[in-house]
This record gives structure tokens, sequence and C-alpha cells, in this order.
């Protein structure tokens, strides 16, 4: 329930506009987006950095609703891209579809993510498309799988929500994509995804042995420490290397558990967000887990 009626909330543009406005919960979205700029963000991961743990920086934005705006926003991608490589930090970079025109045309998009593909490809960089909801689902994965003939640096997100997972899991695999494991943090219907967490979880766990097993470097993205120790027991008992698999959490969340795995030999990377369109966003982690609503609203009034 509680994900459903903030989700519900992200979409009123009142509620919107007044969280963008108050500086309260502007001070308290610093807590999960290190800014909104892209030096705050460097910052950032060179920070990360120092701790042993690499990131993946995301400018914040989707649905664009013109050209303009997605060419612009796949100029920022490469601008990112060209200040990994000028500034030397341990990072790679995640993109929106819809940031990019897919909302206005599979042609656009594929031509912004192309041109960004072939930069990352020209610093030996890494670029991870998003999974947004499920009305994007197989259009991510047509366009990831089309352009990974000619791009080995892309990869994609599968969501254990998902009934469709499986299936599209099996065939990344097979086609050598490298994949995010997330839970899924879109409101979908009970007809396409499943309704509870327990179930959720469990196909988690399903899917991240067959990506242990049998993936090309996947991300393992949960904050979930039984599934973490699940994931290495499973790399434990079937001789798969550290080097084989990373961990991956969102800025602001769980720092002590993204310590203690780097401290103990493990890949970590953090997906850490910036640029002024954080809204979105942040109502989708206030959904995730009701600590950090708890956080937001202690913190907003307290301002």
């Amino acid at each position: 329930m509680l994900k459903e009626s903030m989700l519900y909330l992200a979409r009123q543009e009142s509620i919107r506009t007044f969280v963008i406005a108050n500086p309260a919960t502007r001070r308290v979205a610093r807590r999960f987006v290190a800014g909104e700029e892209l030096s705050e963000a460097l910052e950032v991961a060179r920070t990360m950095n120092r701790r042993h743990i690499s990131v993946s920086l995301d400018h914040l934005g989707e649905n664009v609703t013109s050209a303009n705006e997605a060419r612009q926003t796949a100029d920022e991608y490469v601008r990112t891209l060209d200040q990994i490589q000028a500034t030397g930090v341990e990072a790679n970079i995640s993109v929106k579809l819809t940031a990019l025109g897919l909302d206005l045309g599979d042609d656009l998009c594929r031509a912004n993510l192309t041109r960004v593909l072939q930069r990352a490809q020209e610093y030996g960089s890494f670029v991870r498309v998003d999974m947004e909801g499920s009305d994007y689902t197989q259009r991510t994965l047509d366009l990831v799988i089309d352009l990974h003939q000619h791009f080995e640096n892309v990869g994609t997100v599968i969501q254990s929500c998902m009934y469709r997972s499986p299936d599209d899991v099996a065939l990344l695999i097979e086609r050598g994509v490298r994949v995010r494991l997330v839970k899924g943090a879109y409101l979908e219907p009970p007809t396409i995804a499943f309704p509870h967490k327990v179930d959720v979880d469990a196909q988690y766990v399903l899917l991240m042995r067959a990506l242990l097993e049998r993936g090309v470097y996947p991300a393992i993205a949960t904050h979930d420490e039984h599934i973490i120790r699940e994931a290495i027991r499973i790399a434990q008992t079937q001789g798969i290397a550290r080097a084989r698999f990373e961990f991956q959490m969102l800025y602001g969340i769980r720092r002590d558990l993204q310590t203690k795995l780097a401290d103990a030999g493990y890949n970590v990377r953090v997906y850490v967000p910036y640029g002024t369109q954080w809204y979105p966003y942040l109502t989708r982690r206030m959904a995730e887990r009701p600590a950090n609503l708890m956080f937001v609203v202690g913190n907003t009034f307290r301002g």
C-alpha cells in the first residue's frame, strides 16, 4: 500500500511543485542525490573511490517531450563520459531511453544512444541502459540486444517483479549482455508483475543464481542482507570468483553495508544520480523503503 500511495503522489503536479520548491525537502533530497551539477556528482565519485567503491553516474531525467531535449540529454551523457575520462574517476554511466527520446520514436532514441555508446567505446567505458516501466520493457530489450551486436559495452536492467523476467534473463545470458538485477521500483498491475514482496524476492534469488552461474559480470543490485548473503553463498559453493560479479547499491542507502562488502574484497558500485529532475527518483526511493520515507518526513518538519 505504501508503494502504491507514494507512486500515485509522485504523479500529482501540485505535490511535485511543493516538494521541489521546499528548501527542507531539497536539503533532504541531497541524501539520495549527489547534487544538481555534474561537478558535485564527480566529487561524490572521488569520495566513493577512496573507499574502494566504484560508481554509476545517472543524469536524472525521463520522458522528454521534444527531439531537442533528447539531443541535449545525449549531450549531457557524452559530457559525463568526457569528464569521467578527464578526471580519472572509477565510474560508468546509466541512461534512460525515455530521456533519449524513446517516446518520440525508436529512430531518434537509437541515434542518441548510439552517439553515447560510440563515445563510451572510445574510452573503454560501459553504459547501462536503465529499465523503466513495463510499457518500455520490450522496446528497451530489443534496442539493447540489437546495439549489443555493435557495442559490447552496453548492458541493461531486469526487474525481478515481472513475470516475464526469467525468459528475459535467459535471452540476455544467451546474447552475452551484462545485466543489473533489481526488484523493481515501478507500480505494475498484478496481471504482469508479482504483487507480493515474498514472490518478488523468491524470483530475484532464482534469477540471481542464473546470472551468477552463467551471466556476464552481473550486477546484484540490492540492499537486502539476506539476498546478499545468499549471493555470497552461491558464489562460494559454485567457485565463482569475486571478480566475476559486483554488488550495486543506491547512493545514500546502507552506506555501512557498502563499506563492509568493499572491505571484504567484493566489487561494489554505487548508483549516483545527479541533476535538477530529482523528484521522480526521490519518490521511487521513498516507495521502496518505509525508512527512507520516515527520514524525509522527519527532516522536512525539522527544517
